[in-house]
């Protein structure tokens, strides 16, 4: 065998030279936060104010591409301990802060932000309220067809209503939802504590309102893939 010829034999079975791990893990770490960051964010559900189409556990994913949202998407948005809030406040324990340093960056452990779940109803410029005389709310005038609606709050045409005393819970005063913002409802609406759970009841005041910033929407959530068993997305009710 010829000199060169060793040589291309010794090239071809020298094996590979691998990446420290530690570099290893850091290129991964990357890539979960790009992924996150720009295309997809899991999610797990809290809350019982999304059943049925929600449950307590369910995981989520949430598209982060179109920044677009629409009547009827359920989305995911953050904020602090309250909705006027951007974030949790700071934790005075350095290794509590590293662990939100972490779950902010690969959505493995705690945050440094709250998120919820909600069903978008109003969008900038809407005329919400609520009732029909069926108990259905409206937006812009126009009844909704929702579906999705579990457990309703009571109300009972002619005896308890938005015209008797005391009036339904389910009633709320007409909102305008505001540019940059969006009024929204939990399908769950006996036990959602969403944008008007302060106007429940209420004869007029839109100042008991409480909006979502459309800057802090994450996105529309567009799959469930736990349990498996439910697997699939969600469908649309515009």
């Amino acid at each position: 065998m010829t000199t060169a010829a060793a040589a291309s034999d010794g090239a071809a079975t020298r094996p590979r030279r691998r990446l420290p791990m530690f570099t290893e893990v850091i290129l991964a770490l990357v890539a979960v936060a790009l992924v996150q960051a720009f295309l997809v964010k899991p999610f797990g559900v809290p809350s019982r104010s999304m059943e049925e189409t929600l449950h307590v556990g369910d995981r989520i994913l949430v598209n982060r591409l179109d920044g677009s949202v629409a009547r009827g998407d359920v989305v995911v948005f953050g904020h602090g301990e309250t909705w006027q809030e951007r974030s949790l406040p700071d934790p005075t324990n350095p290794f509590s802060r590293a662990a939100r340093w972490f779950g902010d960056l690969t959505g493995i452990g705690p945050s440094s932000t709250a998120y919820t779940v909600k069903r978008v109803i109003g969008l900038p410029g809407d005329r919400v309220a609520c009732c029909t005389s069926d108990g259905r709310v409206t937006v812009d005038a126009e009844a909704l067809d929702e579906p999705y609606v579990h457990e309703d709050l009571p109300f009972t045409a002619g005896s308890l209503d938005c015209s008797s005393s005391p009036r339904s819970t389910r009633c709320f005063p007409e909102i305008t939802v505001p540019k940059d913002n969006l009024l929204v409802l939990g399908d769950h609406r006996s036990q959602s504590a969403d944008s008007v759970i302060g106007c429940r009841g209420a004869a007029d005041g839109p100042e008991c309102v409480r909006l979502v910033p459309i800057e802090r929407v994450v996105g529309p959530v567009v799959l469930r893939f736990w349990p498996l068993g439910d697997l699939g997305g969600l469908p649309h009710h515009p």
